[in-house]
């Protein structure tokens, strides 16, 4: 009895293992016509034929970890987003890293190698060539080649401006189209009848009437944050007086570029504004929202900020004022208005632990039908051309305005840079331009001083 009750037992296992053995087989039938149709590839080479933007096509599942910062340009767009996304695909699911710290308090995940799998770099904290310095970003130069917008357009080739590229490779989109400039009270200006300037000989004179009319020191920006200035009057400034090469050049910290004649006459100008007494005399303490609070409260008349600043101080604007923008009017006279974009990007960790799911979200956002949202939402304008603003209420005057400026080559000449400066250099080229913005420095003394940091930036690479 036993021996039989043996053997009949050894027949149910040997029934189950055939079984299991079929079940496995029919498995790896099944998963091999999946992978025919879909990309198993973490280089994005080859994606699916009938691959579309909307990420509706199921392959992708689990935890899909994003990181965004939220400064002037809100969070409300990215609820929206993130919410659509979430409901064209069920299957995954979103941790949101966000805040205006975020950058600094994902820092430990990122040294880690346990990055998110989706970051949008902006903010204090971020910097897109060290994080490509550092190998930190995925290699997307392939992959986006492939990506598709809604009509058929290629989004490699519907960008306002191209992605930065090192050394031919793209490691991050380009998201948002934002430009540094200059911002006043137009309906102060109305009514005292101070100049909008035009070019640096007239920011000169339009200064000078202000401090003498308002008894304000004219011009603010953030002394604990000096590439406010950086960013906001010299990159202009170095573009109108010698080209995108001498830009790049900067950027980059090539040899001979921040001594250079042409660097130095620029610089020239920062001291003139100095020794004129228009630089508000307690910048250096001040951050970018209590520099823009100053400008709001009449404490200064110019601030040199981005399209964000109407949205990030919506809740402290005074009755009445009246936003204007121009071009950081640092070109000499005769000259255009000069734009260097800044543009804030959407990127991969190369270390992504859900690759799929973050190439799905980053095409599920660049569409046309979000860069229109992203105007309402933030009163900027997102990195996608071929969207016409002008008809639509909900964007705010001023950026149809600034927007039909910026297009017209009459009056603006707009600059690329190739990738944004590293933190590395601009850190101490911060300093030194805010001991020469403060008195403490002559533009000679300046250009040597960054003559050494570019030295030092280039040993270190």
């Amino acid at each position: 009895m036993n021996n039989l009750k043996q053997l009949q037992k050894g027949r149910v296992w040997l029934l189950l293992t055939l079984m299991l053995a079929l079940a496995l087989v029919i498995s790896a039938c099944s998963s091999d016509d999946a992978d025919s149709d879909s990309s198993s590839s973490s280089d994005g080479t080859d994606e699916p034929s009938d691959s579309t933007n909307d990420g509706t096509d199921g392959a992708i599942s689990g935890d899909l970890e994003i990181q965004y910062f939220v400064g002037g340009y809100g969070d409300s767009w990215w609820k929206e987003v993130i919410a659509d996304f979430k409901e064209a695909n069920p299957d995954v699911n979103i941790v949101e890293h966000a805040g205006p710290n975020i950058n600094e308090e994902m820092r430990s995940r990122w040294v880690s190698n346990d990055p998110p799998d989706v970051v949008y770099i902006d903010g204090a904290g971020s910097s897109e060539t060290q994080m490509v310095e550092d190998g930190q970003l995925m290699n997307l130069t392939e992959w986006v080649k492939e990506i598709e917008l809604e009509g058929g357009d290629k989004l490699i080739d519907s960008f306002i401006v191209a992605p930065a590229s090192y050394d031919g490779d793209i490691y991050s989109l380009p998201l948002v189209f934002d430009t540094w400039g200059t911002w006043y009270d137009r309906a102060l200006f109305d009514e005292k009848g101070y100049e909008v300037p035009t070019d640096f000989d007239s920011f000169m004179s339009s200064m000078e009437k202000i401090k003498e009319g308002e008894d304000i020191d004219p011009l603010v920006t953030s002394g604990q944050h000096p590439y406010y200035f950086m960013r906001g009057m010299l990159y202009p400034a170095f573009a109108a007086a010698g080209g995108e090469e001498l830009l790049a050049d900067l950027i980059s910290g090539a040899e001979g570029a921040w001594s250079s004649d042409v660097t130095l006459e620029t610089m020239k100008k920062v001291e003139e504004i100095q020794k004129a007494g228009f630089f508000d005399s307690g910048l250096g303490a001040l951050n970018h929202t209590q520099s823009q609070m100053n400008f709001l409260l009449h404490d200064n008349a110019f601030v040199p900020v981005g399209f964000w600043l109407p949205n990030e101080m919506a809740n402290d604007i005074p009755e009445g004022f009246d936003f204007g923008f121009i071009p950081s009017p640092m070109q000499d006279a005769g000259e255009p208005f000069a734009i260097v974009p800044d543009l804030r990007p959407l990127a991969i960790a190369e270390n992504a632990e859900n690759p799929e799911a973050a190439k799905a979200f980053v095409e599920f956002v660049f569409t046309r039908e979000y860069a229109m949202s992203f105007s309402e939402h933030t009163g900027a304008i997102m990195n996608i051309n071929g969207v016409d603003l002008t008809e639509n209420e909900n964007v705010p005057s001023y950026l149809t305005e600034a927007n039909a400026m910026i297009n017209d080559p009459e009056q603006v000449q707009i600059y690329e840079k190739p990738y944004p400066m590293s933190a590395d250099l601009e850190t101490p080229l911060g300093n030194a331009l805010m001991s020469l913005m403060l008195g403490n420095m002559t533009a000679e003394q300046f250009v040597e001083e960054a003559e050494k940091a570019a030295a030092e930036y280039r040993s270190g690479l």
